[in-house]
């Protein structure tokens, strides 16, 4: 069995990561990695691949942030010039990128099966790029891998082959539990200067919070407020530092450049409670015990929002809702939606099924 894998965000290649390590147990599968070049920046790309210990791209096509549909268009041409040379049995692709739906559509085209890791995922805002994606995806790709029920329900209401669908758990529990086990402690806390203090860890990126510059100051705002008295620690991502290079926004946050996973784990692990607007990182909280405050009107993972783990804020909202959580103990209480931390596992035996 050969396996074309399209990668081009961080939360893919964490993903990405256990299943590569389960394909290299088996000498009958080989796979093939394409890098888009969607994340570019070396901390946000290249030390994945070196921390995780990741095959390093096959392929790298360089296609730098741009517009949505140039991005996509580019991307669509590089991968399919790639997958008639390599000629692959499957075509795997995560989540909810313009690479996920350019690898998607360029597969489906060329009558490659398609494997959508993260399939089901619904916010119900079709203004968001990642939800378009994720559902033109889900109906062309042949094996639906779904982290949850409430994924598989609405792959179910939307009409979709009940035997393309599979419950298999989320590869990012795999991967939280698998190198919170085989990593040492990342010095992070102590080149930060945050030994034995309680702090905030934030990340904000997506377009919503981004582009429009009012949103991104009255994000900012709060967490200034918030930064008089708690440490609000802030990777920031290099497309928001440039939105704001030119504004003088920043006055009681710790601002550092984006980190690798391990760090960002450790960040996950120490802090008291996270503001983000990543999906990614609202399970990450939940793995690592975390209260998550959400800068988003909706979110795909509805049932950490259910069950009480996870706040969606408007901008001007985050203040109380830190004051309400900060410091409050966490207890799942057995509550685990997200599977056992097999989910690779099972990924690779259902794929070796067919071939």
């Amino acid at each position: 069995m050969k396996v074309v894998t399209i990668l081009g965000a961080r939360p893919q290649f964490i993903k990405a990561a256990t299943l590569s390590r389960v394909f290299r147990k088996y000498p009958d599968i080989s796979e093939v990695i394409i890098h888009t070049g969607q994340h570019y920046d070396k901390n946000m790309s290249d030390v994945f691949f070196e921390e995780m210990d990741i095959p390093h791209p096959n392929y790298f096509l360089k296609v730098m942030s741009k517009y949505h549909g140039e991005m996509t268009g580019k991307m669509l041409e590089g991968i399919e010039r790639i997958l008639l040379d390599e000629k692959p049995n499957v075509v795997l692709v995560y989540g909810d990128t313009n690479s996920t739906l350019a690898g998607a559509l360029a597969a489906s085209k060329l009558h490659i099966p398609i494997a959508h890791v993260e399939a089901g995922l619904r916010s119900f805002n079709r203004r968001m790029p990642e939800e378009i994606n994720r559902i033109l995806t889900d109906h062309v790709s042949e094996w639906l891998f779904s982290p949850t029920q409430l994924a598989i329900n609405n792959l179910t209401k939307e009409g979709v082959d009940s035997l393309k669908i599979h419950q298999v758990g989320d590869v990012m529990y795999d991967a939280v539990l698998h190198y919170q086990r085989s990593h040492g402690e990342p010095k992070i806390i102590q080149t930060l200067g945050l030994d034995n203090k309680d702090f905030i860890l934030v990340t904000i990126h997506r377009a919503e919070n981004t582009n429009d510059l009012s949103q991104l100051e009255q994000i900012l705002n709060q967490l200034n407020e918030i930064g008089k008295e708690k440490v609000v620690v802030f990777p920031m991502h290099p497309r928001t530092k440039n939105i704001i290079s030119s504004q003088d926004l920043i006055a009681n946050i710790t601002v550092i450049d984006p980190i690798g996973y391990f760090d960002m784990l450790h960040l996950q692990k120490k802090c008291k409670l996270i503001v983000t607007d990543s999906g990614g990182v609202q399970k990450e909280a939940f793995f690592n015990n975390k209260y998550c405050i959400t800068v988003r009107e909706e979110t795909e993972w509805v049932e950490l929002v259910d069950a009480g783990f996870n706040f969606l804020a408007k901008p001007t909202t985050i203040v109380p809702l830190v004051k309400k959580l900060f410091g409050k103990p966490f207890n799942a209480g057995g509550f685990q939606p997200y599977g056992e931390g097999d989910a690779a596992e099972k990924i690779v035996n259902i794929l070796k099924l067919r071939f």
